[in-house]
């Protein structure tokens, strides 16, 4: 098992920037990727960025690309999400995953252990 506590969340105007965190623990051992998704109101809930935990490799969905930095703290086994030049379309739950498979984003069916969450707000 290994469970996943998010924070950092928070509301912002435009433009602004915040910085998630997600905190790691139990048996991360056998984690292959960990990854950021997140769910509006209404809409499927979709992967953000993904990170290999054995390297440098980084995935990112095509609408934050150059605006959102994934990385990872493997001495206080932590994964940050850099969030710069948000909109409010960025506006949603931000949800950490870790997975023994593969790096994937989409919907996140490869990720066996999800965070809680943690509320992103966007004004305009």
């Amino acid at each position: 098992q290994v469970q996943l506590v998010e924070s950092g969340g928070g509301s912002v105007q435009a433009g602004g920037s915040l910085r998630l965190s997600c905190a790691a623990s139990g048996a991360t051992s056998g984690t292959y990727c960990m990854g950021w998704f997140r769910q509006a109101p209404g809409k499927e809930r979709e992967g953000v960025a993904a990170i290999y935990t054995g390297g440098t490799r980084t995935y990112y969905v095509d609408s934050v690309k150059d605006r959102f930095t994934i990385s990872q703290d493997k001495a206080k086994n932590t994964l940050n999400l850099q969030m710069n030049s948000l909109k409010p379309e960025d506006t949603a739950m931000y949800y950490c995953a870790d997975t023994p498979t593969l790096c994937s984003l989409g919907v996140g069916y490869d990720y066996d252990y999800w965070g809680q969450g943690t509320q992103v707000t966007v004004s305009s």
